[in-house]
């Protein structure tokens, strides 16, 4: 392959081959960096064009099982469904590309990026972006600008511009953020708890499964919440990062962009007359209309306002009054907060709307919880399982496969927002959102040994329904009485900016979001992030004003918190959870817990009826079941055996006389307890001076015998009748 530029950038090179591969497209970047190889292109069509104010956008990232010298898993061997690291990785594409675009251009348009060869050290979400903005900077589309990528880890308190897949593992933070050289433009953050001791794959003991397989470490989690001041200094840095990587970029493919397409971009110019008949008879109206929360009674509202306009004016074209009504209603919308402090609700600017919250309100579920914050409501219900329910999934990278034991599933049904549209699988949006209240809330889950799967049903939508999502799944984890060391809350926050001046929007509403610069979501406790995701509408944001939004976010996350606070006091548990206890015992006692072949592990399993989970190493021990009396009886009793005086180990020597007990009859001889807690076998042939043709009909089981010590072998024992 023949590469046209070569960068050398912190901490990775790059090496593109631009234009010289995929040549009916529009772009295309042939990138490699260390052993990954990515192809990315663009194309769009130059004949079509949508209507309406548009961009109709694809973007597709795709991940070839070859590049990892891999078959696809499953039954067909042939890539099919994206994985949801596809699917997330290809939304972040989209969210960093599409402002590139120049105003009015509706032309259907496909990125695509295909990861060909993958290197173990390789962060192929930063390369992706980075492939795919190389390809759009090349094509003949009017975009002249690079959007790059960038990851920050933070490892034993040092921050680390990309770092490697390794130095990923021991991080506590990540940070990725998207931006070109003058702005960044989207941030996606997490911060990643620590655990004392390895967390090692775990399989649930029972009779069915081999006890001396599948032991499961338990660590103590440790929140790694990140404050507003630290977060702010590393994302100063990592802007400098952005700056200089993409100064580098538009340097070295300025040489290689193709001849820029004339296109034919759409316009929507606002009718004076319109404007004015608007501003002069119906102000009031669209001041009423904006009042409605609700998004389709407000649709109606100003449709009912269009019509009526249609109707006295037959010569106003409608889709310019459509345009018209709706970029004064954004008008008021924007003056309203910008001059009076006053929202389209009547709230001030730092308000939070009512918040109830119910817990447990499905008897028969696990637990659950009903977040309800203005017109956002959240169902969140939480089911609990072991290991064995864990989610089997391997990445690209991945040497076999791995387990996820923390799922959050948000699911967004149209009646949550008053359409009429089928529920069906989820989209990107809803993978996005689930992924956030995971990274949110992971982080602060105190032991990790539970599989726990929350799935928010979103029941109404009006803003931030994955920040209801995050105050609901956290509300469902302390309704099931899991053990979390930290509070934690998800907020939604807006901003609105004319002329220099800026208003921060705490608790926005989806009129505000849609009519707003900034939609940017944080979660965490009262002292610190544990994720955030923003989009910055505006092309940039200064490191001021976001420092601004963070604190005003830190208190709105508090007065949350402190009302799902007052509602954790009123939990009652449902009969349907799970109970669980974990402790620990001298290790050297676990083969006494477990038996002989897993026979006594087994009995207090059959006997109880619970499931066991024994780390072998520090002696953690884990029971669990659907009756929380058995689960107590069933740690008392591995407590009793562990703590059982062992019987004094004696040295025996061939030839010694000792005293025995008949423990087992079998056809070939007797096994027999000698003092110690040792066994030896009575072969057949040693039972008796004659020839005997079955034992029992010489001893029994319990019975008192004195046998003599013949031979050794290995660890086991040969009797002879005394």
């Amino acid at each position: 392959m023949k590469y046209n530029v070569d960068l050398e950038l912190n901490n990775k090179t790059e090496q593109y081959g631009l234009n010289t591969v995929a040549a009916q497209s529009n772009g295309a970047a042939w990138m490699k960096s260390g052993d990954t190889v990515m192809l990315a292109t663009i194309t769009y069509d130059e004949t079509d064009q949508v209507d309406g104010d548009f961009l109709p956008l694809t973007v597709q990232y795709i991940e070839k099982t070859y590049a990892a010298g891999k078959f696809p898993g499953g039954f067909f061997k042939r890539e099919s469904k994206p994985s949801d690291f596809e699917t997330l990785t290809s939304r972040v594409i989209d969210r960093s590309l599409r402002p590139l675009f120049p105003k009015g251009f509706a032309h259907p348009t496909q990125i695509t990026i295909m990861v060909l060869s993958v290197g173990a050290e390789s962060d192929l979400q930063t390369l992706a972006l980075n492939a795919a903005s190389a390809a759009l900077y090349v094509s003949d589309i009017d975009v002249y600008t690079s959007v790059t990528g960038l990851r920050v880890g933070k490892v034993d308190g040092e921050v680390i511009i990309n770092p490697t897949s390794t130095q990923m593992s021991d991080s506590t933070l990540d940070l990725y953020l998207a931006g070109s050289k003058e702005d960044m433009l989207m941030i996606e953050m997490r911060s990643i708890g620590s655990f004392e001791s390895e967390i090692i794959p775990a399989a649930i003991i029972d009779p069915m499964i081999d006890p001396t397989m599948g032991m499961d470490s338990i660590g103590v989690s440790k929140s790694n919440a990140m404050s507003e001041d630290e977060l702010i200094e590393i994302l100063a840095q990592a802007q400098d990062e952005l700056k200089k990587s993409n100064t580098a970029y538009e340097a070295a493919f300025d040489a290689h962009k193709k001849p820029t397409t004339p296109l034919n971009l759409l316009t929507f110019p606002e009718s004076a007359d319109v404007l004015e008949t608007i501003k002069s008879e119906y102000t009031d109206a669209v001041k009423v209309a904006i009042t409605k929360m609700a998004k389709s009674e407000r649709a109606t509202e100003l449709r009912s306002i269009r019509k009526e306009i249609i109707a006295k004016y037959e010569n106003f074209d409608e889709s310019e009054v459509k345009r018209t009504l709706e970029s004064y209603k954004r008008e008021l919308v924007r003056a309203q907060i910008l001059n009076e402090g006053v929202r389209a609700d009547g709230r001030a600017v730092t308000e939070i709307r009512p918040i109830t919250i119910e817990t447990n309100v499905l008897p028969s579920a696990h637990s659950s919880a009903l977040f309800t914050r203005g017109q956002t409501q959240a169902l969140v219900v939480l089911t609990l399982g072991g290991p064995k329910d864990a989610q089997m999934f391997e990445n690209l990278k991945d040497k076999g496969t791995q387990n996820e034991e923390f799922m959050v599933h948000y699911n967004f049904p149209g009646f949550s927002v008053g359409e009429p549209s089928p529920v069906l699988g989820p989209k990107r949006r809803e993978l996005g959102h689930g992924n956030l209240g995971k990274r949110a809330l992971e982080c602060v889950l105190d032991r990790p040994s539970h599989t726990i799967r929350l799935v928010s049903e979103i029941l109404e939508s009006n803003g931030s329904s994955s920040m209801a999502t995050v105050c609901g799944g956290y509300m469902a984890l302390r309704a099931a009485d899991i053990s979390v060391n930290d509070e934690i809350s998800g907020i939604a926050m807006g901003m609105v900016s004319e002329g220099g001046k800026h208003v921060i929007l705490s608790d926005i509403m989806g009129l505000e979001d849609h009519d707003g610069d900034m939609d940017f979501k944080v979660t965490g406790s009262k002292n610190g992030i544990t994720a955030l995701q923003m989009d910055i509408k505006l092309g940039g944001i200064s490191l001021d004003v976001l420092k601004m939004a963070f604190m005003q976010a830190k208190e709105g996350r508090g007065h949350i918190i402190d009302i799902m606070n007052d509602a954790v006091e009123e939990i009652e548990f449902v009969d349907a959870l799970p109970s669980g206890d974990i402790f620990s015992i001298d290790p050297s006692m676990i083969g006494e817990i477990i038996g002989q072949a897993g026979k006594t592990i087994r009995e207090i399993i059959e006997k109880f009826e619970v499931a066991i989970d024994i780390d072998k190493k520090v002696g953690s021990v884990k029971v669990s079941g659907t009756n929380k009396q058995r689960v107590q009886d069933a740690r008392a009793h591995i407590e009793g055996i562990a703590s059982a005086p062992k019987p004094e180990k004696i040295e025996y020597m061939v030839g010694d006389i000792v005293d025995g007990k008949v423990k087992k009859i079998v056809d070939f001889g007797a096994f027999i307890e000698l003092p110690g807690g040792t066994d030896g076998l009575l072969h057949i042939s040693k039972v008796s001076e004659v020839r005997v043709e079955r034992v029992s009909d010489v001893l029994s089981e319990g019975e008192a015998i004195k046998v003599e010590i013949l031979e050794f072998k290995g660890n086991k024992i040969s009797l002879g009748r005394a």
